[in-house]
């Protein structure tokens, strides 16, 4: 069909629901906008799905997230899962409660089992719940940190992680099979309640959730200095607050400052452009507190609490938030450096953007390392392989994207866990006598200045998916042969699985295939380029190391000079 008739199929469909009747009163006045609503089916990815809200096969709303559903319904009953059943948790965002409770009444339509959560809770609590629970599947509704007209639909396996590539493509198909998703059939909720069908959880959960967490501190005589830290907090207005805060207190932290202001769960994220600890700006509150209170450490995490931000005083008075790199390094050196016993076949898996700090810290260890296609399903998948093949004992994994995971319980990143390893590595470097900054100071001294940047540009709607088509296939036609004055030794296309040196030869890569690029230059410096399969962006990442932090901001200026010649001629 085309986008008008598929607009004219939903317009005459007598039973819409009447916001979205409203709405789409409101939306047919705007002919672009409309087209955008209705050019294609929402994708649900291997990521799940994400998207604006509002009327549309190509928006987030009531019958989208139950094709969604539908889908995932199908998968479970494949498997025959339907009384080990579904959790489901949710966030913050508009309509987040609304979307668990549709997913579980089209759920329970089929005679699933389906846990939901009855109030918000982080993404990495769904999936230790989800192992906890022993289901056979979980569902997150969030949009993690897209702007608040977002939400999204992440779907999991029985191990608690992000659906691997050829489950995820099971679960697609059997969306995609779905033909119309305003026909899609739900139970009635107070039945489904009545019948044992589904069932709220909450705290139950929590205290064993917050009781594994202990497992994630590693010094033995962290209770004689955790108390002298002064730790400012903010949930960016997310799911967090209690954990973190039960979590911190457990371990001994009795000077924690909560950020009032954004620990209130808010949709529109009032206090923030951007709910991002990722974005320096989600610290301005945090920053105003810990100055007030002299604190050593301030930490944000984002709505649905899967990534970590920190930030840590400097030497002019004010605070400096790390990227993501600097996190994990300070944090995987602490883990390898102070564990009473690291296993001779530990690991520590990260991705293929993630900075070759971490590997070379790791070596320093002789701990191996691992690299896998960005997001951290790959991780996720990993963890469960060795643990079934015990080739590998995993110990640590993260991406540059603020995402760390310290303990296995879980199994996506968490920013639970992570907080409570950042207080723990802050509070013994306070003891010490040195700031975190000064810590990572003395690694940079150790291995060398390791920098990384990444650039996003956004592209909405039919046009921008064209343009980051053209920019992908501009860089494969015309590849680069020298960035910022550095050489490019080899180019990796993970479409074709294929890296093809300097001088002609061509090597496999063991991984997925995925459409990314990634430019590797002399002088252990590289570059690469995604499409995000979450967001309508095309995302640039860059990676150099010199001998000095000034020297290598100058290689990575000029490294990002050259790349964004190349795309100002693609668009």
């Amino acid at each position: 069909m085309s986008w008008y008739q598929e607009f004219e199929r939903w317009n005459t469909f007598t039973s819409l629901d009447p916001t979205l009747r409203k709405e789409l009163e409101l939306l047919q006045q705007d002919e672009q906008s409309l087209e955008d609503a209705y050019y294609k089916n929402l994708e649900f990815g291997t990521g799940g799905m994400r998207g604006k809200l509002g009327p549309g096969t190509n928006r987030m709303n009531i019958y989208t997230i139950r094709r969604a559903a539908e889908g995932l319904a199908s998968y479970v009953e494949s498997l025959s899962g339907q009384s080990k059943g579904v959790v489901i948790a949710y966030d913050s965002r508009y309509m987040s409660k609304e979307f668990s409770v549709e997913a579980a009444k089209v759920l329970g339509r089929h005679g699933i089992l389906t846990y939901v959560f009855s109030s918000l809770r982080p993404t990495p609590e769904l999936s230790f719940a989800v192992r906890h629970l022993g289901a056979t599947a979980g569902v997150v509704v969030t949009a993690s940190h897209n702007p608040p007209q977002y939400n999204g639909f992440k779907a999991y396996n029985a191990d608690g992680g992000q659906l691997p590539l050829e489950e995820a493509a099971t679960v697609i198909d059997m969306v995609n099979q779905v033909e119309n998703e305003l026909e899609v059939e739900v139970g009635d909720q107070a039945e489904l309640e009545a019948s044992g069908l589904l069932k709220w959880i909450d705290s139950e959960v929590d205290q064993t959730y917050l009781e594994k967490l202990k497992e994630v501190n590693v010094n033995p005589e962290l209770s004689q200095f955790a108390s002298d830290l002064s730790v400012v907090f903010t949930p960016l207005h997310g799911t967090a607050q209690m954990l973190v805060e039960k979590g911190l207190q457990q371990m001994g932290i009795t000077n924690l400052h909560t950020v009032e202001e954004q620990a209130i769960p808010d949709p529109e994220f009032s206090t923030v452009a951007s709910p991002n600890p990722e974005e320096h700006q989600a610290f301005e509150l945090a920053i105003e507190k810990g100055k007030q209170l002299g604190s050593d450490v301030l930490i944000a995490t984002d709505p649905d609490a899967d990534r970590l931000g920190i930030a840590v005083p400097n030497t002019t008075g004010d605070y400096q938030v790390l990227t993501g790199n600097q996190t994990g390094a300070l944090l995987l050196d602490y883990l390898l450096s102070q564990s009473e016993h690291v296993p001779e076949n530990g690991i520590v898996i990260k991705t293929i953007v993630t900075s070759e700090f971490g590997r070379v810290i790791a070596d320093h260890y002789g701990v191996s390392s691992l690299d896998t296609l960005t997001g951290f399903k790959f991780i996720g998948e990993k963890i469960k392989e060795y643990e079934e093949t015990k080739e590998h004992t995993f110990l640590f994994g993260y991406e540059e994207s603020y995402g760390y995971l310290v303990k296995d319980f879980a199994r996506d990143k968490d920013a639970v866990q992570a907080t409570v390893l950042a207080a723990e590595v802050a509070a013994y470097w306070k003891s010490k006598g040195k700031t975190l900054l000064e810590a990572l100071e003395d690694l940079y001294k150790k291995h060398g200045y390791f920098l990384e940047d990444l650039q996003s540009l956004t592209m909405e709607g039919k046009t921008g998916s064209e343009k980051i088509e053209k920019i992908m296939n501009d860089f494969r036609q015309n590849p680069l042969s020298k960035a910022g004055g550095l050489e490019v030794i080899a180019v990796e296309d993970y479409t074709t699985s294929q890296r093809k040196k300097k001088d002609g030869t061509l090597e496999t890569i063991q991984l997925p295939k995925a459409n990314v690029l990634k430019f590797i230059l002399e002088n252990d410096s590289w570059f690469c380029l995604r499409p995000s399969g979450t967001e309508p962006k095309i995302k640039f990442y860059y990676g150099v190391k010199t001998n000095s932090g000034e020297e290598s901001r100058r290689l990575l200026d000029s490294v990002k000079q050259s790349v964004n010649e190349q795309i100002n001629e693609s668009v």
